[in-house]
């Protein structure tokens, strides 16, 4: 019964041509650019030798002891303080305000914002993301990692940086996976970048921290992860991390969350959408009646693309955020080299109406109840591209390919063909194959066999990776066959 119906490889095709397969075949003899054979065979199929060694693989299914949070509640009382100060806002400045304004209020205010003080990941959420679907999203993102490092040419020292990492699975997964590659650890510092105080509680105890005293006139403190000894800092924003070192960016499903300016187009031209109340206190979305300040960043976006493309859309979507995060990134690489990684939904293009809330897995209205649904937004990659180019011609951009194509070359297949060997029961090895699905399949599991309800929901193809990388460490894997900007 172990063994049954688990014939992972066909299940997809895995873009075999840009794979790195060819890596455990003993007639291997050209390794991907700046990487040794043995070196990436180890990552992934868990050899080991005298330089460069990892422990036997082992499966890790049961995540519950990363985090046992409290059960949050939605509902909001009548006087909700983010619906008054929402209410204060527009009242108080005499009309509407912007869908971005909105959505970083709703999101990310001090005191009531979405993010600030639950804990919104998992079953017992509103959402799950790939790295709480399976420890091997965490494993892969760690063997690009240690790839670029290698192709950066091994730098005692690197910043780590991971924009919004949540529970900080991912991360645990990463270094957990990387623990035994001593020189790839050992040049580490992490540095997280979030705003909610309960979700670096979390990180905190996930990464297994521990606090120091660390010797200097400012007394700060030193804090270190066990799982690898490497030490950890927190930020509230990417600017804050330190520079001057070689550093790997990490931004998965960060840029969805960022707030992004509608427009409408309207017999007067396009319109900004705004939010504004109504009589009886409800909020409802109305028009600009002129021009706004993001008509700017609308002009900037409608230059990068065909003008026959905008022509045929009645509403685009902008992120200026996202436009500036995505230059400093790339002025930060460009200056101390290293890399990005972004991976999000989205599409090569651009957007058109895409924000979307989320409350207990369900999509509900955008302007209900405020505060107690996650707000998101397609990732506009065309973009970041063009942002990431402009702010500097010393970095290159490859992608965006599909997940399931990064995973795929990354060996994913491999990982875990090696931890079903290791499952012990049945159960085990159908959570497995269901958390291989999600990550690299798409639409229904075509294997599943338990409820109807649970059916596996692949999101290989509707998740896009991209790598921002310095021109002078070469192209990262696995955007070999790509061109820059090229998916």
């Amino acid at each position: 019964m172990l063994r049954r119906a688990l014939k992972l490889r066909p299940l997809l095709s895995l873009h075999p041509s840009s794979s790195f397969s060819h890596l455990f075949s003993s007639s291997s003899s050209s390794p991907p650019p700046g990487i040794s054979s043995g070196n990436f065979i180890q990552l992934v199929a868990g050899k080991s030798d005298e330089n460069l060694s990892i422990s036997n693989p082992t499966i890790s299914i049961d995540r519950s002891g990363l985090c046992n949070p409290p059960e949050h509640c939605h509902g909001p009382t009548s006087d909700s303080e983010l619906v008054k100060h929402l209410n204060s806002i527009i009242k108080f400045r005499g009309g509407p305000i912007s869908v971005a304004e909105y959505m970083e209020e709703v999101l990310t205010n001090p005191k009531a914002g979405y993010y600030i003080n639950r804990d919104v990941f998992g079953t017992e959420g509103d959402f799950v993301t790939s790295p709480e679907v399976s420890q091997m999203f965490g494993e892969m993102v760690g063997v690009w990692a240690m790839c670029l490092w290698e192709q950066m040419g091994r730098p005692i020292k690197v910043n780590l940086v991971e924009l919004g990492p949540g529970r900080g699975t991912l991360m645990v997964d990463l270094l957990r996976g990387a623990s035994k590659f001593k020189n790839f650890t050992e040049s580490l510092h992490i540095h997280l970048v979030d705003c909610s105080p309960t979700l670096k509680e979390l990180q905190h105890r996930n990464l297994k921290c521990v606090d120091e005293e660390y010797i200097s006139s400012s007394g700060e403190k030193k804090t270190i992860s066990q799982l690898a000894g490497t030490p950890v800092s927190w930020h509230a924003a990417f600017e804050q991390v330190p520079s001057g070192v070689p550093t790997i960016i990490i931004a998965h499903e960060f840029y969805d969350a960022l707030p992004v300016h509608q427009f409408q187009r309207a017999s007067r031209g396009w319109c900004e959408k705004m939010v504004d109340v109504k009589k009886d206190s409800a909020f409802r979305f109305v028009l600009s009646p002129a021009p706004t300040p993001a008509n700017v960043f609308l002009a900037k976006r409608c230059k990068w693309t065909m003008k026959e493309e905008v022509d045929k859309l009645n509403q685009i979507e902008i992120c200026p955020q996202a436009m500036e995060l995505t230059e400093s990134i790339s002025k930060r690489i460009s200056s101390d080299g290293g890399g990005a990684l972004i991976i999000d939904y989205g599409r090569n293009g651009v957007v058109s109406d895409s924000l979307q809330a989320i409350r207990k897995h369900k999509f509900v209205p955008i302007l209900d109840e405020p505060g107690t649904a996650d707000l998101s937004a397609y990732v506009d990659f065309e973009a970041i591209r063009h942002s990431a180019e402009e702010a500097s011609e010393d970095v290159s951009v490859y992608g965006p390919i599909t997940q399931s194509q990064f995973l795929g070359s990354l060996g994913i297949n491999f990982r875990v063909e090696t931890l079903v060997q290791n499952c012990e029961t049945d159960e085990q090895a159908e959570l497995l194959q269901a958390g291989y699905w999600r990550l690299v399949g798409e639409g229904e599991a075509p294997f599943w066999e338990g409820p109807e309800e649970k059916v596996p929901i692949g999101m290989g193809t509707r998740y896009l990776a991209m790598a921002i990388v310095n021109k002078n460490q070469g192209i990262p894997i696995p955007f070999s066959e790509a061109k820059p900007g090229q998916t």
